[in-house]
């Protein structure tokens, strides 16, 4: 069994890397969007709009949930998922602010 190197960076490093998940699979931005777009949404409505099994939605549901960018409300049979303000702000915070520390880019060229 393979043997993560997470604790060898740090908790901010750790964060931006699982934040950056969120954005790393086409399907999760367009979950991103959607949720944006229409400020709450349930399950169903994703799957028939990105024309993907429900498994493969529910998947991408489950890790942008445990990321924290979504947060979802059960109310059987229906779970409606919307964007979590507090983590989406903190999302623009961190890549913002990661993005502004490299001013110069130096190429080997």
């Amino acid at each position: 069994m393979g043997v993560t190197k997470t604790e060898r960076f740090t908790a901010e490093q750790n964060r931006i890397a699982d934040l950056a998940k969120a954005f790393s699979h086409p399907a999760r931005v367009a979950i991103l969007q959607m949720l944006a777009a229409k400020k709450t949404c349930v399950c169903g409505d994703l799957v028939d709009e990105l024309n993907l099994a429900q498994a493969t939605v529910s998947q991408h549901l489950k890790e942008l949930k445990r990321i924290g960018i979504i947060q979802g409300e059960i109310n059987p049979p229906r779970v409606c998922y919307c964007i979590n303000p507090a983590v989406w702000q903190e999302a623009k915070q961190v890549f913002g602010s990661l993005l502004e520390t490299i001013t110069e880019i130096s190429c080997c060229n």
